[in-house]
């Protein structure tokens, strides 16, 4: 009899996922039928199946489906913010779909009724459900009465059914529930722009299993990311949780999180996922680690990478989010194009003619070398032993240089103009053949991750790994430097520049976890005292730090505590190179 069952069961799965794949067109689309709804009302599960394969088709169902795991974790009651997806989604599809396929509209009412019959007393208790019920009945009736404020809401959600874009419908959606859910949510938690900054970092540290059943414990983000995408096109009314939790308070609010003991077993698992695979060995990664996080970095480990889309350890949603990255930071390049040519130009010749100056031989006095008879008369007469003639000749690239990147949350909004920045001065060291080295660094729990985009002596083709540049959670710029400056310091080159790119704002107030490493909070004056003392250190030691500043004006201050008088204020990249070059030239100059 069971038996039975599970083939009834499979049997009625593999209807709806054949009626989802043929609405959208896509036979490889992922997609998890309902068979528990179909069971108690068939209609509402084929509507629901017909609804999802219309978006997936027309719209992007990943990015809203994100949107809404961004809005819970800004504490959005899920079960409502659920139901103003639904309603908005099926009104952006339904006239699409029914221009293909008639058919629909009939299990459309059928399935409308059962709705009504089934969720009536649920959706009558809140105005979210009253707009509901609204919709329901006029789409069974043809017109229905309502006061005013409910009307305004319906019109905007039928509007919907010229919706071009996923954005479009995402902000009805915010509207909607910021209106008639929680209307001091913009207020205390943010508006829709701060939703949608949310970095996936930031989300995966956070703990989803209030959200999960035990079976979906093991890929928590992902396995909640899947659940939203199923529900958010369900006409069924999403039940909240009937046990009441103990209020807590949110991570974003202090930028700190909870994270289990299950959690803190896989962190490095984690950062392998989010990061792609390290380029170290295991030894290796040790001794630096040994080596670096030393006195108030003693709790933090190093994370070398060349990024999650050159080594992934899975193609998971942090993957493509970096593919989506990349490919927006070489759209700005591309519009970008002509001034960032003509700025590696500029740069280029700058250096080269720097460099040809270093080239000439200069002729000075000195107690050796060609003797100059007009001289000769001072032996013995006078204390100048300074009667020979030698030739003086500088090396002129013996230079190695680093470019280290702020790659923090707070870069987000300059994501490509910063990979421009580096990219420019990339090549044009490339043009004169300097040996440099381009890595970014942020943080992700107790690690600095370090992302190298090429290496000293690898070939020009490498610098387009720049645009892989993506930004994250906090930073560390104490660590940051002091790792970038061991590499450099190994070099044989006698002369060494580090040009950091950065906000002037370090902040790593990293995860409090039970029994594990709880560093203290890194910002304000401790943060920029670290990270000043490991500039002034390298500058001790014969590098040349120069910081170019990519942040905003009210924090200038802050980053010339930290370098000093050498620092470049890039407000218009189209200055970018004359500004970085004037910095390079002045080191050469001096050696």
């Amino acid at each position: 009899m069971e038996e039975q069952y599970t083939e009834y069961q499979l049997e009625l799965e593999n209807r709806i996922k054949n009626l989802m794949w043929t609405v959208s067109g896509d036979y490889s689309l992922e997609i998890k039928a309902d068979v528990d709804t179909f069971l108690r009302s068939k209609d509402i599960a084929l509507y629901d199946g017909v609804k999802q394969g219309a978006f997936a088709k027309y719209y992007d169902r990943d990015a809203l489906s994100l949107y809404l795991v961004k809005k819970v974790f800004l504490q959005a009651q899920e079960a409502p913010l659920m139901t103003a997806a639904q309603m908005c989604i099926e009104q952006a599809v339904y006239q699409r779909i029914l221009e293909e396929r008639k058919g629909v509209a009939d299990i459309r009412q059928r399935a409308y009724r059962d709705i009504l019959e089934e969720e009536f007393t649920a959706l009558s208790g809140n105005p979210l459900g009253h707009v509901k019920i609204a919709l329901l009945k006029e789409g069974l009736q043809g017109t229905y009465q309502v006061p005013k404020n409910i009307r305004g809401w319906m019109e905007e959600i039928y509007s919907l059914s010229r919706a071009e874009d996923t954005m479009a419908i995402i902000k009805v959606i915010d509207r909607l529930y910021n209106a008639l859910v929680e209307p001091e949510f913009e207020k205390r938690k943010g508006s829709l722009q701060k939703v949608l900054d949310i970095t996936l970092e930031e989300l995966t540290e956070y703990s989803w299993k209030d959200f999960l059943s035990e079976e979906m414990y093991e890929e928590t983000l992902e396995s909640y990311l899947e659940k939203v995408t199923e529900t958010m096109t369900q006409m069924e009314v999403l039940q909240e949780e009937k046990e009441e939790k103990e209020p807590q308070e949110h991570p974003l609010q202090k930028k700190i999180v909870i994270v289990d003991e299950e959690a803190l077993a896989k962190m490095y698992t984690y950062v392998e996922r989010n990061y792609g695979i390290t380029y170290l060995s295991p030894a290796e990664e040790k001794s630096l680690n040994y080596q670096l996080c030393r006195g108030i970095h003693g709790d933090c480990s190093l994370y070398f990478t060349e990024g999650i889309l050159k080594h992934p350890a899975l193609r998971n949603y942090q993957y493509e989010y970096a593919r989506k990255q990349k490919d927006k930071n070489l759209f700005e390049y591309y519009d970008n194009h002509r001034v960032v040519k003509r700025n590696i130009v500029i740069l280029s010749d700058l250096l080269k003619k720097a460099f040809v100056m270093r080239d000439e031989v200069q002729e000075v006095l000195s107690d050796r070398g060609t003797i100059v008879p007009s001289l000769l008369w001072k032996a013995g007469r006078t204390q100048d032993a300074k009667l020979f003639r030698r030739e003086l000749k500088n090396d002129a690239i013996d230079f190695a240089v680093d470019v280290l990147i702020d790659a923090s949350g707070s870069q987000r909004s300059r994501q490509g103009k910063v990979a421009m920045q580096a990219y420019i001065i990339s090549e044009a060291l490339s043009n004169v053949n300097i040996p440099h080295r381009v890595m970014s660094f942020c943080t992700f729990w107790d690690y600095t991750i370090l992302h190298r985009f090429r290496s000293y002596d690898d070939d020009r083709s490498m610098n387009a790994n720049i645009f892989e540049y993506i930004t994250s959670s906090n930073n560390r710029d104490g660590l940051a430097v002091k790792a970038a400056g061991q590499g450099l310091l190994q070099r044989e080159e006698e002369h060494k520049v580090l040009i950091v790119l950065s906000d002037g704002r370090p902040y790593d107030v990293v995860i409090n976890r039970p029994n594990a490493r709880n560093p203290q909070p890194y910002q304000g004056e401790y943060a920029i005292r670290d990270t000043a003392f490991e500039i002034r250190r390298l500058r001790n030691l014969g590098v040349s730090v120069l910081g170019v500043f990519a942040g905003e004006e009210k924090d200038l201050a802050t980053e010339k505590k930290i370098f000093g008088k050498d620092f470049a204020y890039i407000r218009d990249i189209g200055n970018f190179s004359n500004m970085v070059g004037r910095y390079l030239l002045k080191q050469l100059e001096e050696e």
